[in-house]
């Protein structure tokens, strides 16, 4: 029988909408603004592409990401009903314990990492690409708006790893909503166009971990490389890292020239993808 909802569908799905254009325009435009509207001058050497975007890249990423949120509510929706229906093992007391309260913080963006990994390598496909991933990266040089500029289909994709962990992972409900928030913040720093992370981190044990603003907008310069969310692990391991990413990183870090050195390399252009290697 199908699961009846106290509340409506709607409602669900529009506040679900609601919360998530609220923490999309809390985090995406404060940085937005500061970085490519009020660039301060000590920034200006870590910038990683050409100068501030356009009017019509602000109005395309803004567009898809409000999109995408629409379809985050419908997935609020399917989580809502997963509640109802005793599928979900999100919960709401204390039955797990503090301990697996934070652990379960780590493991929640350990699997994201790897969902988003795969299922990022996936639509770089050649097959799949310019049907569900192009739009995001038609945002060559990305800013914070693009955070969520995706293809409805892709929306959808990225959207997936909400009910996979509410059917798989017991997690406390405000550790999932912590979960979020990180999610959300590494998105946006991702897109920041900018490089905030200190000279000579690469070198050290958690730039051998860790993700930094240079790979992703590295990815969006040279689509066949630098997959990962967080982590840089699975790039590690499967030789997906750009040659030239330290090099950029370096540059960015330094002041010398970081968008040659995003720039250089033997490398697709970045709306002609490969079959995933």
């Amino acid at each position: 029988m199908p699961v009846m909802l106290t509340r409506s569908p709607v409602e669900v799905a529009l506040f679900v909408f609601g919360i998530n254009l609220l923490r999309y325009v809390l985090f995406s435009v404060p940085a937005f603004l500061v970085f490519h509207r009020w660039t301060p001058k000590g920034a200006l050497s870590r910038r990683l592409g050409p100068g501030p975007v356009g009017t019509a890249q602000v109005r395309r990423e803004v567009f898809y990401s409000v999109v995408s949120l629409g379809i985050f509510g419908l997935t609020g929706v399917l989580m809502y009903a997963l509640a109802r229906a005793g599928l979900s093992r999100i919960y709401n007391d204390g039955r797990y314990g503090t301990a697996w309260f934070i652990l379960s913080i780590p493991v929640m963006l350990i699997l994201h990492d790897t969902y988003f990994y795969w299922t990022h390598r996936f639509m770089h496909w050649k097959r799949i690409f310019k049907y569900v991933h192009r739009v995001h990266h038609l945002s060559n040089n990305p800013s914070p708006l693009a955070a969520y500029a995706f293809h409805p289909l892709e929306a959808v994709i990225e959207t997936g790893i909400a009910p996979l962990i509410a059917l798989t992972l017991p997690v406390h409900r405000d550790a999932f909503v912590i979960f979020l928030t990180i999610q959300l913040l590494i998105n946006v720093t991702g897109h920041l166009g900018f490089e905030m992370y200190p000279r000579g981190f690469l070198r050290s044990p958690l730039g051998w971990i860790f993700n930094t603003t240079t790979h992703h907008h590295q990815h969006h310069q040279k689509t066949n490389w630098n997959f990962g969310l967080y982590f840089n692990v699975w790039d590690r391991l499967m030789g997906t890292n750009h040659p030239g990413y330290a090099a950029a990183y370096e540059a960015a870090t330094e002041g010398t020239g970081s968008q040659d050195a995003l720039r250089s390399g033997q490398s697709p252009d970045a709306l002609t993808p490969s079959s995933p290697r």
